[in-house]
């Protein structure tokens, strides 16, 4: 059989594509390396999904080696050894499974960051092909088809709606909010209810939250996180037009001389049998740097240089989110505006961000672009959280000890913590190319990622931090700190197939589109050549969702 679209990848970008292009009729097949894991099957079990390979694939058989510099030299190490994971999520619906689900729109000006702030030296800087208004109408859309909860307020930096208000009213709070508030009004900060990705009221097939305590890393027994599995594949399903097939990973895609990707050949992960698989148009979402390695690994002697490489530029100018985080802990014997009682109880969620640093024009700071802030609690995995008190000066604590330490921690003070999310620069020295001395065990190159930040980032990072530290002081915080730096998080990795309007410079034209090989596109993060000061979920759905239109458009001319 040969399907009209081919989509690589069933996360949040695959499974946009999917439900626009099922719902407007067409035969569509999503390929997933990873099993299809039921709703009822989602467990809470921290060793299971925060400690072994559960939901990923088995480090010593599919890894990537990572450069680092080392006294002014670059050493790449294979993350078998360094235990450093670049895989997030391989199931079908991907890491949206997983994700703690803040959702924020990119301000109007992420999209023209060199035409706002001008070129900094040593970031390779540049404007989006699209602006916000070409995005508003989808980011509207996906807050509608995945389902988003939130509360829309005024604020100089919030981007504009078209919409009044969220879908869905917030999720339940905890009363650690009313301190939040308070105090960052006494600082004279707007806080902030925070957009997010879990319905506060069922919807359709998928039942509200039921307040778990455990949401990020984990996924969602109730069908209450907007993930790509639950709000998009399985209506997708449902149209009779989508062949989901899982357990099959994707070892490169054929493009001969008519410029065109004419099959994708894959692997059966359980039986090891190859085939090849036909189809009109593909669509590569496969999580941003394996994509760039999927069509690097796609070269033959029609495209030496890897799929739609033309520019050169495929695998460069990879991003992630820079920032950090802080935290400090609010104790039984000083806590003040609340009680105790209140703030101890769990399940509740703290939904406040602080938009005031995402631009900066001071007086004597300066002017540059800032960041989002985050609230939370510290991440409720016993575990972890018992591991941080079983040292005492250099030496294991057990015992009687130990006993009397994790009972003061879980029972007398609750921590808060702070995420910073700001622009990790594009630089030359943050890019994907293959390790050829390195196969995974489909005999497939693995990615070599060479990480490094700017120093634009660190600063940025900093500045943020130290405004937040005096927030938490403000709510009367004890053992506060913070940490800024350029070690990138895994799980938010954009860039690697720049799209733009000229085809020397970019991989991808302002529809996500290959400049060489017209019948391929890149829906996921990808395309991004700038990543914003935010989490880039909300972008990736509506982008995607763009992208899945444009699909229709130009299938239907195909077809007339």
């Amino acid at each position: 059989m040969k399907y009209d679209v081919l989509i690589v990848g069933s996360g949040a970008s695959g499974g946009a594509v999917a439900y626009t292009l099922c719902k407007a009729g067409y035969k569509v097949a999503v390929l997933e390396k990873g099993r299809l894991i039921q709703r009822e099957e989602f467990s809470k079990d921290e060793l299971a999904y925060c400690r072994r390979d559960i939901v990923t694939p088995n480090l010593f058989e599919e890894y990537h080696t990572i450069e680092e510099k080392v006294e002014g030299k670059w050493v790449a190490t294979p993350t078998y050894e360094s235990g450093w994971s670049f895989w997030n999520g391989n199931i079908v619906g991907g890491s949206s499974n997983f994700m703690s689900g803040m959702l924020h729109r990119m301000h109007p000006d992420d999209f023209r960051l060199k035409s706002k702030y001008g070129a900094i030296e040593g970031a390779n800087v540049v404007d989006w092909p699209i602006a916000y208004e070409d995005m508003e109408p989808y980011y509207t859309l996906a807050e509608e088809l995945v389902g988003i909860s939130g509360k829309a307020e005024k604020h100089p930096f919030e981007p504009p709606r078209s919409t009044p208000d969220f879908p869905q009213p917030p999720t339940k709070e905890n009363a650690v909010v009313k301190l939040i508030d308070k105090s960052c009004r006494d600082l004279d900060i707007v806080p902030l209810v925070t957009p997010r990705a879990v319905l506060s009221q069922d919807k359709g097939h998928r039942n509200a939250c039921y307040y778990s305590n455990f949401c990020g890393s984990y996924g969602c027994s109730s069908g209450a996180k907007s993930s790509s599995r639950e709000a998009l594949l399985k209506p997708a399903l449902a149209t009779g037009n989508l062949t989901l097939m899982s357990n099959t990973y994707v070892k490169k895609l054929h493009a001969g001389k008519k410029e065109a990707v004419e099959y994708a050949l894959v692997v059966d992960t359980i039986t090891g049998k190859e085939k090849k698989i036909f189809a009109k148009m593909f669509v590569v979402a496969a999580q941003a740097h394996e994509s760039a390695r999927l069509l690097l690994n796609s070269a033959n002697r029609y495209h030496p240089d890897g799929l739609a490489n033309s520019s050169g530029e495929l695998g460069k100018n990879l991003v992630f989110s820079a920032g950090g985080s802080g935290q400090g802990e609010l104790h039984q014997d000083s806590l003040k505006e609340i009680k105790f009682e209140a703030l101890m109880q769990t399940g509740f969620f703290v939904n406040r961000s602080i938009l005031d640093w995402y631009f900066v024009d001071h007086w004597w700071d300066g002017k540059f672009k800032g960041g989002l802030v985050e609230f939370m609690f510290e991440h409720q995995n016993i575990i972890s959280r018992a591991r941080k008190d079983n040292e005492e000066e250099g030496h294991m604590v057990w015992g009687k000890a130990l006993g009397e330490k994790l009972v003061k921690r879980f029972t007398r003070s609750k921590s808060i913590r702070f995420e910073i999310f700001n622009d990790w620069l594009p630089n030359d020295n943050c890019f994907v190319a293959l390790d050829p001395a390195h196969k995974d065990k489909y005999g497939m190159p693995v990615g070599k990622l060479r990480l490094e930040g700017h120093p634009h980032d660190l600063k940025v990072g900093r500045y943020i931090a130290k405004k937040c530290e005096k927030v938490l002081e403000e709510m009367g915080a004890k053992n506060i700190y913070s940490s800024v730096s350029s070690a990138p998080p895994q799980n938010l990795v954009a860039g690697g197939c720049r799209f733009g309007n000229d085809p020397k410079t970019s991989v991808l034209n302002k529809y996500c589109q290959a400049h060489d090989v017209p019948n391929l596109f890149v829906a996921d993060a990808a395309f991004m050549p700038t990543g914003g000061s935010v989490p880039y979920t909300w972008t990736i759905y509506a982008n995607a969702l763009r992208v899945g239109d444009y699909m229709v458009q130009q299938l239907k001319r195909k077809n007339t």
